[in-house]
């Protein structure tokens, strides 16, 4: 997927500035702008002073959301999607290669124009598995700051694993009694038990987290250790093996009755699932995100991407070259967690990382805490 939002923005001025974390203020990487400075005054039509904007540098994609708070939620003012394979070659050199490096800067340059474009008052900027497993993580890191101007947080798979549970616990069906949450990344996945939201007055509803696993396994790693070009059932079924044997202890523990559960999926993998399904001509996020899908429609869709062959996946129009040789090895990893928790429905999520980290900032600074801000109608 190239560009979520249209560009047309002005140069970056010579010389890049940081948006840097500031002592003692937790985690969250910022740049600020000082009080009196007329970019980040309130609009006349009373919207927020403050601009926000997450940044989710992936093993596969690079990805920025920049929104303000509206109501109980938030609004996306513009954004940004990029596949540049970060984690490309590091399960067998170990290292971020010169040629992925070369590819994240000019993303990154993007995201970092993006944000001084619409004048980001608060950001938080991470980077997950890829920075987490590479020898040159924090010379990578180093670099990106001296080049680009942002300084990157490469977080763990715990805060990985609550960021994505907080961007996507607005899908969970209120009338189940919970919900198994999957990120299919790049380099890990995570899975997360959760159960019913805990209440809110005001403001997105929270997750409340019950159990999570995290395993080094990935549609890159995965694709790379197995094959992505051409991949036989024979293949298909040692990929799901392997990543069986890691979620097998958390299934065990955190299976509880499936029939009163579902399954809620955030990743390229199950995007393009629903994409397929759905017959798309393009990728239609509004069309993608939150709709339901049938286990029976999951297998069948697996089964025709399995019998179709590199080129023609290359040809469709939800999965292209970019993803072509990758998403077979996502199909595994998803086949893995719907035989360990045998769900009847599944609901796909084009959100998680990036709308984890605003909800988190916008609570921190209190947003929804504005007396103006309506109470939620009780149910």
């Amino acid at each position: 997927m190239e560009d979520e939002a249209d560009g047309g923005l002005d140069p970056a001025p010579d010389g890049p500035r940081p948006f840097r974390g500031r002592r003692g203020r937790g985690p969250y990487a910022r740049h600020d702008t000082r009080p009196g400075d007329s970019r980040d005054q309130a609009s006349e039509a009373g919207e927020p002073r403050t601009t926000y904007a997450a940044l989710d540098l992936g093993t596969n994609n690079c990805r920025l959301l920049v929104a303000r708070p509206a109501g109980h939620a938030f609004r996306v003012i513009d954004a940004f999607s990029r596949i540049i394979r970060l984690g490309e070659g590091i399960s067998a050199s170990g290292r971020i290669s010169e040629a992925a490096i070369e590819r994240a800067v000019a993303a990154l340059s993007v995201c970092r124009d993006k944000m001084r474009h619409r004048h980001a008052g608060r950001a938080r900027l991470i980077a997950t598995e890829a920075c987490r497993a590479a020898e040159n993580g924090d010379e990578f890191r180093a670099r990106i700051l001296r080049e680009v101007g942002l300084d990157l947080e490469i977080i763990d798979r715990e805060t990985e694993a609550a960021l994505a549970a907080t961007g996507c616990t607005p899908l969970i069906d209120p009338d189940t009694e919970g919900v198994i949450l999957f990120d299919i990344g790049g380099g890990s996945s995570e899975l997360v038990r959760l159960g019913p939201c805990a209440p809110t007055r005001r403001g997105p509803p929270a997750p409340r987290i019950e159990g999570w696993v995290s395993i080094p396994l990935g549609v890159v790693t995965l694709a790379e250790r197995y094959g992505g070009h051409e991949v036989s059932r024979e293949t298909f079924e040692a990929m799901i093996g392997e990543v069986a044997r890691r979620i097998a202890a958390f299934a065990v523990t955190h299976a509880g009755d499936v029939g009163r559960m579902h399954l809620l999926g955030t990743s390229g993998t199950v995007t393009t699932i629903a994409g397929v399904y759905l017959e798309l001509p393009r990728y239609d996020r509004r069309r993608v995100d939150g709709c339901w899908l049938d286990d029976g429609h999951v297998t069948d869709v697996i089964e025709r991407l399995l019998a179709m062959s590199y080129d023609q996946r290359v040809d469709n129009a939800c999965i292209g070259p970019e993803r072509a040789d990758l998403v077979l090895a996502g199909c595994a990893i998803l086949e893995a967690i719907r035989r360990a928790f045998p769900c009847e429905r599944l609901r796909v999520a084009d959100r998680g990382l990036r709308e984890g980290m605003l909800v988190e900032m916008m609570r921190a600074d209190g947003v929804w805490d504005d007396p103006r801000v309506e109470p939620r109608a009780e149910p």
